[in-house]
């Protein structure tokens, strides 16, 4: 069965601090999350073989800090990532998958990565824990239900929340 993880990027700047929106770079706390959350999904022993990264820098940052402990995935980075709707995060995935993807981490930003993440978790059965928006660092994992229609999950495998420093 295919396997997604879905995560939202970590700490930014604040928007004052960077020239744009799509150059905000990461905090110290968010360099520091998003290796903590890489390190998460190596000891729950998940890896990947396709990445999509939205191209902004905040989540190439993010990625960058967990690339090395998901393994050597190929890495996708369209613009239709960059603050992309639950649908649109959701045709990217399909795309990968149908491009033999079997194990893919997907970084992305809110309310789409949120919201994407929830549709997931409710077609698994599994909402408890989820938070109402999506923090920074927070990821899920999930089982993936082939089908032609929406993408469905079969089963939540994790989710980890930075502000508790675990994974459940």
């Amino acid at each position: 069965m295919p396997s997604l993880i879905v995560m939202r990027h970590s700490k930014a700047v604040d928007r004052l601090e960077a020239e744009d929106d799509f150059e905000r770079g990461l905090t110290e706390r968010g360099r520091a999350d998003a290796v903590r959350a890489g390190e998460a999904m190596k000891a729950a022993g998940f890896t990947a073989d396709h990445a999509l990264v939205s191209p902004a820098r905040r989540t190439r940052e993010t990625y960058q800090g967990l690339a090395q402990l998901v393994g050597d995935p190929k890495v996708a980075s369209p613009m239709a990532l960059y603050h992309a709707s639950s649908e649109m995060l959701e045709r990217a995935v399909k795309t990968a998958l149908s491009e033999g993807a079997q194990s893919i981490v997907l970084v992305a930003h809110n309310p789409g990565v949120g919201s994407f993440a929830h549709s997931l978790a409710v077609s698994a059965q599994d909402t408890k824990g989820l938070p109402q928006g999506w923090p920074t660092s927070m990821f899920a994992a999930f089982e993936l239900t082939p089908g032609d229609g929406r993408l469905t999950a079969s089963k939540r495998l994790a989710l980890f929340d930075p502000k508790a420093d675990d994974i459940a």
